[in-house]
Order: C-alpha cells, then sequence, then structure tokens
C-alpha cells in the first residue's frame, strides 16, 4: 500500500563506472523509521514500471551498487521509493537515467589476454575450490607464455598474497609472457577483472612489464566467496567483481618478447576473470 505520510525520495544521483554503476539519495529525515528503500531498474529505457519484475534490490541505505554490467557500457533506468515499517510506500522518485562506463575490452585491440573478460573464473586451472592445491602445482608462481600456454592449466584462479597461510604467507608472482611482430604505436592499457576478492584484506599488487615498474595495484574488497565459486553472473551470486584498467606508460613494450608480471606482496588473495593489454 501506499501511504502520503512516507517521505518519498529525493536527491537521487548516479555515477557510472567500468561493469558497474552507482546510486545513492538523500536519506530520509532522522525521525522517520525506515524499513528499507526499494530500488527498480530497466536497461534501455526512458521509464521503469515499479512492479516486482523491475525490482533490483532492497537494502536499509541510501546507496545501491548495481554490479555485473560488462563491459560494453549499460545504459539503464531507475526510480527509488522508501518503505516504512508497516510496509506503507512512498511515491516513488522521479525516474534517473545512467550509464556505466565502456571497458577498452570493447574499444581496445587485444594485444595479449589470459581468460575471458565475461564474469567467471571456470576456465582457470583449480577454479572453481582447488585453492588448496596451489602450493604443489604452482610452487614458484605462475609462469604462462601466451599462444602457446592453456589457461586451464598454467593460469592459477586464485593469485594468493602473504597473508594467506594456505599459500605459504609469502608473496606470489604472476608472469605472461607474450611476442608482438612490432611495438605498439598508439597508447597500451591494462585490463584486469576479478570475479572476487578477499573481503576485508585485499592488499595491493606490484604490476611490472619488461622489468619496468609501472605502479602498485590496489584492489577492492570482495565477498570472499571467490576461492570456491567461480561464476559471478549466476542469480543471486555471492561473489563481488571488481575492475582494473590502467593506460601504461609509452615505450614499454617491445618488438619480439614482452614480459609481465604481478606480484601480490601484500594482503590476501585475489581471484581473476581476465588479464591482459589492449591497444587503443
Amino acid at each position: 500500500m501506499s501511504g502520503r505520510h512516507v517521505p518519498a525520495v529525493t536527491g537521487l544521483r548516479a555515477e557510472g563506472q567500468l561493469g558497474r554503476i552507482t546510486l545513492d539519495w538523500t536519506p530520509a529525515p532522522w525521525d522517520f523509521v525506515v524499513d528499507h528503500y526499494a530500488v527498480y531498474g530497466a536497461p534501455d529505457a526512458a521509464d521503469v514500471a515499479v512492479d516486482p519484475s523491475t525490482l533490483l534490490t532492497k537494502t536499509v541505505y541510501p546507496r545501491f551498487v548495481h554490479r555485473g554490467l560488462g563491459g560494453r557500457g549499460a545504459n539503464w533506468t531507475y526510480r527509488v521509493l522508501t518503505v516504512d515499517a508497516a510496509g506503507a510506500r512512498s511515491r516513488a522518485s522521479a525516474p534517473l537515467t545512467a550509464s556505466s562506463q565502456e571497458s577498452v575490452t570493447a574499444t581496445g585491440a587485444a594485444l595479449a589476454v589470459v581468460g575471458e573478460y565475461d564474469g567467471t573464473g571456470l576456465e582457470f586451472a583449480l577454479s572453481p575450490g582447488g585453492y588448496a592445491q596451489y602450493p604443489a602445482t604452482f610452487p614458484d608462481g605462475v609462469d604462462f607464455r601466451h599462444g602457446t600456454d592453456n589457461a586451464g592449466l598454467a593460469w592459477s584462479y586464485l593469485h594468493p598474497g602473504p597473508a594467506d597461510a594456505w599459500a605459504g604467507r609469502r608473496p606470489h608472482v604472476f608472469r605472461l609472457r607474450f611476442d608482438l611482430a612490432a611495438a605498439p604505436a598508439g597508447q597500451v592499457w591494462l585490463a584486469l577483472w576479478l570475479i572476487d576478492s578477499h573481503a576485508t584484506i585485499p592488499g595491493s599488487a606490484v604490476l611490472t612489464v619488461n622489468g619496468a615498474t609501472v605502479e602498485r595495484l590496489t584492489f577492492e574488497g570482495g565477498a570472499t566467496r571467490g576461492s570456491t565459486v567461480g561464476d559471478s553472473t549466476l542469480p543471486g551470486s555471492p561473489l563481488r567483481p571488481s575492475y582494473v584498467e590502467r593506460p601504461l606508460p609509452a615505450g614499454l613494450l617491445v618488438a619480439g618478447e614482452n614480459l609481465l608480471t604481478v606480484t601480490k606482496d601484500d594482503g590476501s588473495w585475489i581471484a581473476y576473470d581476465a588479464i591482459g593489454l589492449f591497444a587503443r
């Protein structure tokens, strides 16, 4: 039922990010008890009907991160309403349309890629839950040659860090070797997608290309289920994907063999969706 005494949502805002759109709005007055906010959404639409088929989430917080939107730039329209403890509902907010950012994986030309940018890590070695076998399978980390090695055998789905007792409490290096006929003339981007990461200590890693340290990559906290679940696209998936995309300094890549390394020397594990370099 609806009730005019239930304050409507105001100040609805959206920020488009890679693979997701973040919504926030002005909280209800402090003296009003909110049971939850209901968020409705529809893709590629000028408006959205407020009915069960378009309900995206119920949340007690004045914020919602709409995840899993992929890399091609998704357009969504949202309405949000307030629900009190008795089930009375406010009128819906005005519709708001927003777009997620477009990924370099959609706009660039792949130079070397391991995995598929599809929200799953099932194509990698030991996935979805064989992390205990990592020390025996990859005692010296990962050393992968693009175009020759099979990701299902030679690239671990989970990249541990020094906080992980099961992996020896030490840094772990993942190496990607690839050949280029010529050095790229334009800008080169890194695209590192994760299906999940450790919730509280995802930590960071050092990115190196051909022996030159590029930067330290900092990872978002995940849901800590990616160590045993390999697909973030399933309805109700507990995973929390995240994305790292960066332009690299010019002149790092050369004709012939190149080497990219990711050294996880801080925090706990990350779970791969895909990693690669793209010319843009």
